[in-house]
C-alpha cells in the first residue's frame, strides 16, 4: 500500500487545533467580494478547459486542420462567470442568448461538448450549429435559447429587445415564469455601430422598458484600431446616462469581480424588468483571428494565471492540483480534436440541405424543401 503523508484523522485535528498546519480556506476574497472556494475552483476549471480548447483551436488553424480561429482568450474569467449564471433553458421563462464570436466560455461553462466546437471550427457535417457552413463560435443551440450567433457585429444588440419584450409579456401573463432575461454581447468596438443605440433606445421606452442585460467586453481594440483612436467617450458603460439605465464598469480579468458584477446587473434585470449595461474590461491574448496571426502578447494580463496564483496562496490548491486540472483539460481538447477529424465534411450535395423550412405542400421535398427542382 503506497504511504500518505497524511496522518490519521486525530492527529490532522489536533495539528490543526495547535496551528501547526493551516485548515484549508473556505473563501476567497478579491476586494469587497468574496467567493466560495467550490465555486472558485468550479470557475478556475471552467477557464483551464476554455482556454485549453483555445489554444488547441489555434494549433488547428496553424496546422491546417481548420481555416480560421477566432475566440477570447483572455476573456475566460468574464465568459466562464457569465455562462455558470445563465438560466438555462428553452422559451420565454429561461434567459436568451444573443452572444458574438468570442463566447467559447460562456457555452463550455453552461455545458456544451468541446467536440460542438472543434466540429464547427474544422468545418464538419456533424457541426451542430450550422452544418459546416459557418466559422467557428457561431453556436447556435434553440434548446438553451441560444440565437445564431452573427458574423456581422453589433447586429445581436438590436435582435435583444425583441426576445426581452416576448419575455416581458410572458411575464405578465405567468407571473410565476417571470425571471428569463436577454443577455447580449459584444465587443467595445461594436458600441459605434447604430445597433447599439437602437438596444438602448428600444429597452427603455417609457412603460416599455425591457430585461435586456447588455454586456460589453472591452479588449481596448476593434480588430487591428486602438479604442484611443475612435472613442473619446469613456467607460463605454456610461453610455447608458443620457437613457437612465443603470451600468457598471468592472476588472473582467478577475473572476470573483465579474461573478459579482454579473450577479448584481442580473438580479436587477430579473428583479426590476428593465436593462442594465455592464461593461466588463478584458485581454486579447492572442490577437484579433488567425488573419493577424494569433500571436501571444504577453503585455496583457492573462486572468488564467493571475487566478491561479491567488488560489494557491490562499490554500485552496496546490501545484500538483493545477497541473492535473490543466492536464485534464488538455486531454479533453486533444481527444475533441481527434473525433473531430474523423468525421465527414458536407458534400456539394449537402449545400442545398436546410435552405427553406420543411413544407406541407411540397410534394417532392415535404421534409427538406429546397425550391430547386432535381436537388437531392
Amino acid at each position: 500500500m503506497p504511504e500518505s503523508n497524511e496522518g490519521p484523522p486525530d492527529i490532522e485535528d489536533a495539528l490543526l487545533r495547535r496551528g501547526t498546519r493551516t485548515a484549508a480556506p473556505s473563501t476567497i476574497r478579491s476586494g469587497r467580494d468574496v467567493m466560495s472556494v467550490e465555486v472558485a475552483l468550479t470557475v478556475f476549471r471552467q477557464m483551464l478547459r476554455t482556454r485549453a480548447l483555445e489554444e488547441r483551436s489555434i494549433k488547428m488553424s496553424k496546422s491546417g486542420e481548420a481555416y480560421f480561429w477566432i475566440g477570447g482568450p483572455g476573456e475566460e474569467a468574464f465568459n466562464v462567470c457569465l455562462g455558470l449564471q445563465i438560466n438555462k433553458g428553452r422559451g420565454p421563462a429561461h434567459d436568451y442568448l444573443h452572444l458574438h464570436y468570442r463566447s467559447a466560455g460562456v457555452m463550455l461553462a453552461m455545458g456544451m461538448p468541446m467536440i460542438e466546437h472543434t466540429r464547427q471550427l474544422a468545418m464538419r457535417w456533424t457541426d451542430r450549429h450550422s452544418r459546416g457552413r459557418n466559422f467557428v463560435g457561431h453556436y447556435s443551440i434553440p434548446e438553451w435559447n441560444v440565437v445564431p450567433v452573427t458574423s456581422v457585429i453589433e447586429v445581436q444588440f438590436a435582435m435583444a429587445p425583441g426576445t426581452a419584450l416576448v419575455q416581458k409579456r410572458h411575464g405578465l401573463k405567468n407571473p410565476h415564469e417571470n425571471e428569463g432575461i436577454s443577455v447580449v454581447v459584444g465587443g467595445e468596438a461594436g458600441t459605434a455601430e447604430g445597433d447599439f443605440e437602437t438596444c438602448l433606445n428600444w429597452s427603455t421606452r417609457p412603460g416599455m422598458e425591457l430585461p435586456v442585460l447588455m454586456l460589453v467586453t472591452n479588449n481596448r481594440y476593434g480588430i487591428s484600431t486602438d479604442l484611443d483612436t475612435v472613442h473619446t467617450h469613456r467607460p463605454i458603460a456610461d453610455r447608458a446616462v443620457p437613457y437612465g439605465v443603470r451600468h457598471e464598469t468592472i476588472d473582467g480579468t478577475d473572476p470573483i469581480a465579474a461573478w459579482h458584477g454579473i450577479d448584481r446587473a442580473m438580479r436587477y434585470c430579473r428583479r426590476e424588468r428593465k436593462p442594465f449595461l455592464l461593461e466588463a474590461m478584458v485581454s486579447r491574448l492572442h490577437g484579433h483571428s488567425s488573419s493577424s496571426g494569433a500571436q501571444r502578447n504577453w503585455n496583457e494580463i492573462d486572468p488564467l494565471n493571475a487566478f491561479e496564483q491567488k488560489l494557491i496562496d490562499a490554500g485552496a490548491i496546490d501545484i500538483n492540483g493545477v497541473r492535473a486540472m490543466k492536464d485534464e483539460a488538455k486531454v479533453e481538447a486533444d481527444a475533441a480534436v481527434v473525433a473531430t477529424m474523423k468525421e465527414a465534411e458536407p458534400t456539394r450535395e449537402d449545400v442545398y440541405a436546410f435552405t427553406y423550412a420543411a413544407s406541407e405542400v411540397d410534394a417532392v421535398y415535404p421534409k427538406d424543401f429546397t425550391g430547386l427542382p432535381g436537388a437531392k
